[in-house]
């Protein structure tokens, strides 16, 4: 077992994918030593931010823990809000921006 303090993996940075805006990220499974399986992040777009669309190599999960945000899969967009959750196959082309005024804030988690 690996117990992850989040202030100890909290960082500011631009998004990936085109880093579009800022977003506060806590890169939570970086600090568990290989070998894992999965990848589990926090990640806080500030207004007006984007995870750029770009091709994924397998199934991720953008859940929603407050703010709103319009996420897209291959073309086809849809509006996040708390609670929500978008499943995103392997092989689509995704990404999610913030929208509003509050920031977005959400879960991140994918296999490795």
């Amino acid at each position: 077992m690996v117990v992850v303090r989040g202030e100890d993996v909290r960082r500011e940075e631009p998004p990936p994918h085109g880093a579009i805006g800022m977003s506060t990220a806590w890169r939570i499974s970086d600090a568990v030593p290989p070998p894992r399986a999965m990848e589990f992040r926090r990640r806080v777009l500030h207004p007006g931010a984007a995870i750029g669309a770009h091709p994924i190599a397998h199934d991720e999960v953008y859940y929603v823990l407050s703010g709103r945000g319009e996420v897209v899969s291959d073309g086809v967009t849809a509006v996040l809000e708390p609670g929500m959750a978008a499943y995103l196959w392997k092989g689509a082309v995704v990404g999610i921006r913030q929208v509003g005024t509050e920031p977005l804030d959400l879960i991140v988690s994918y296999p490795n």
